[in-house]
């Protein structure tokens, strides 16, 4: 069995053009808790002015009814992040915390370098955990960099183990602008053990997500992330188009005899319905195709 965690609200939502509306917003997550997921990243806790799309985000995560046994995760930029945060503490149980592999992507996200992020993280993973939350530790542009273009995998590892001796109790390598393909995606986590679950992210900017998907599995990963309708991308660079989509994923996985727990109809629901919150066509294959169906016979 693997493990998804949903981001779509999050990850998905914050790079699409619109802004959706609140009472989409809260009718969406609702609808994607009731799918069978297991985890679900509602939204972060970024400045407003950086990401007006989520500046709503306190809102939906107070509004919305999230079942029981649903892991409610946000992502926690800094030490004022996690200070935003704590004031709504009853409603997610789970902190995601970002930089990038690359000096010069982590400039232009976050205007750091990875030392400065990495210390200000260790803060902040202390404090979180103290709270009793989960800290999960995603690294960006593992894979590749738009901009220096090879990330050595040494240096994508021993940010990673930085990571896990503050206490992440899981590392997520994010492809955040689909540079990796499934050779490399292979050989990277081929062998690797942190000692704490290890989480794929992969974006479908140049079609090779689902290829990706299944060279991680092959190398022992179980744990995926992904966004519902292939929401999302980057925003920088421009042209970083959106996460693998869950519901491709899911099918896939389902038709290949790995159990997700995930019910594909309910989640085509909810990715058909973002659909029409946005008013255009999404990217996900299975949306616009439908689930595979088997001819009945002898």
């Amino acid at each position: 069995m693997v493990s998804i965690r949903e981001v779509g609200p999050r990850d998905g939502f914050q790079n699409e053009p619109e802004v959706i509306a609140t009472d989409d917003k809260v009718r969406l997550v609702e609808m994607l808790a009731r799918t069978g997921l297991r985890r679900l990243e509602v939204t972060s806790f970024v400045r407003a002015d950086v990401i007006p799309q989520l500046a709503d985000g306190a809102e939906v995560l107070r509004r919305a009814a999230i079942p029981d046994g649903v892991a409610v995760s946000v992502l926690i930029p800094n030490e004022r992040g996690l200070d935003n945060a704590l004031a709504l503490r009853e409603h997610f149980d789970e902190v995601n915390l970002f930089l990038s592999a690359s000096e010069t992507h982590n400039r232009k996200n976050v205007n750091r370098s990875i030392e400065e992020s990495l210390t200000g993280l260790e803060r902040v993973i202390e404090r979180a955990r103290g709270e009793g939350l989960r800290c999960e530790g995603v690294i960006s542009v593992a894979f590749g960099c738009p901009y220096e273009g090879d990330v050595p995998r040494d240096r994508v590892l021993a940010i990673a183990e930085r990571l896990v001796a503050a206490g992440c109790e899981e590392i997520a390598f994010g492809d955040t602008t689909g540079m990796a393909n499934p050779v490399q995606v292979g050989q990277f986590f081929d062998g690797l053990d942190l000692g704490v679950e290890l989480t794929a992210h992969f974006h479908n900017t140049r079609g090779q997500g689902l290829a990706n998907v299944v060279a991680a599995l092959g190398a022992g990963v179980r744990s995926f992330e992904s966004s519902f309708g292939e929401l999302g991308g980057c925003p920088v660079p421009p042209g970083a188009t959106g996460n693998v989509a869950t519901e491709d994923v899911v099918s896939m996985l389902e038709e290949m005899g790995v159990t997700t727990g995930v019910d594909l109809p309910r989640l085509l629901e909810a990715a058909s319905a973002a659909q029409e919150a946005l008013g255009r066509p999404l990217g996900s294959h299975v949306l616009r195709a439908g689930p595979v169906e088997w001819a009945g016979g002898e």
